[in-house]
């Protein structure tokens, strides 16, 4: 992954309705909206909780909204 610049799923297909990823130069990494384009919210994690999220991904932990 290119660090400081946004990153979105090939699977997405060019659709809008996905997020987008950025890995920061201290290490961190940075999640929006892509149909907010900069201007909704940011979530900002650290490495480890990058890694832990991550993690509960590949292992099936979170279960899809209703």
């Amino acid at each position: 992954m290119i660090k400081n610049q946004w990153h979105k799923a090939e699977a997405s297909n060019g659709a809008s309705n996905c997020v987008e990823v950025m890995e920061t130069d201290h290490g961190g990494f940075l999640v929006r909206d892509t149909k907010d384009k900069g201007t909704g919210p940011v979530l900002s994690f650290t490495r480890g909780e990058w890694a832990a999220f991550l993690k509960g991904v590949k292992l099936d932990e979170f279960e899809p909204s209703k």
